[in-house]
């Protein structure tokens, strides 16, 4: 499998995300719009985000903070978090168990 044969998906108003999908977990690579943003919201799955471009604020559990590229987050299962993109963004998650609303 190549990421370039993946199809992109908009999964909510400027984040453009190509899945990849295991047994137990979902790999996301995100291409977000400035100013793109995902209101905060909580779900069973561990999720981890990376930032690979960009300027990405985020919220995770009531702490707001900037991240940079090479800025890596650990958000716990029914943690709240949600996020902005201050600038055009490139992340990538990875979420487990899978996202099966994300197939």
């Amino acid at each position: 499998m190549n990421l370039a044969d993946i199809s992109t998906k908009e999964i909510m108003p400027g984040y453009h995300g190509k899945m990849v999908h295991g047994e137990t977990l979902t790999w996301a690579f995100w291409e977000v719009e400035k100013d793109a943003v995902v209101p905060e919201h909580h779900h069973i799955h561990e999720q981890i985000m990376h930032v690979l471009e960009g300027e990405f604020e985020f919220s995770l559990d009531g702490k707001t903070q900037t991240y940079l590229p090479g800025d890596v987050v650990v958000i716990p299962s029914n943690t709240p978090h949600g996020g902005k993109a201050l600038t055009p963004c490139r992340l990538m998650d990875v979420f487990s168990p899978v996202r099966e609303e994300y197939r």
